[in-house]
């Protein structure tokens, strides 16, 4: 599928550039005009991500978190946040409601089950030392629903 508008956006992985990074993804999707839901779910996504990014990918450490955004033909929104962190092990058990790597009380471990919940798609690529690419897909039908 061809992308017909993009949106590339890269933040520090500080917690102070969470929101940021949900409103400028919110307001680039606006441009396909989503119901509140439909725009509420992507942000949501977003911040989890995003979040998850800063948290777990990074840590202690300071970096970058790539956020690149498509409207797809269709209005297929494929939302891809990429760090260069610490990686992920074992993504299956890492996306398992509950699961996290911090301290514990420190987390829920939802992030990923907030992701799927809100999203038709939700893929997530890893590698230790390398780095952790999420992609999220949902398709905006907007004011007919």
């Amino acid at each position: 599928m061809k992308c017909t508008n993009e949106l590339k956006l890269v933040i520090d992985s500080k917690s102070i550039n969470e929101s940021y990074s949900r409103v400028a993804v919110g307001a680039f999707v606006a441009s396909v005009d989503p119901n509140l839901e439909e725009l509420t779910d992507i942000k949501t996504a977003v911040s989890e991500a995003v979040t998850n990014a800063i948290v777990h990918g990074y840590k202690e450490q300071q970096g970058k978190i790539y956020i690149n955004v498509c409207v797809m033909e269709n209005n297929i929104i494929r939302i891809k946040i990429r760090d260069k962190g610490i990686g992920i092990e074992n993504v299956k058990k890492a996306m398992e409601p509950l699961f996290t790597t911090a301290a514990s009380g420190e987390r829920a471990g939802l992030g990923f089950a907030v992701m799927e919940s809100f999203m038709d798609k939700v893929k997530v690529n890893s590698s230790p030392g390398k780095g952790t690419t999420v992609t999220l897909e949902k398709r905006i039908w907007g004011k007919c629903i």
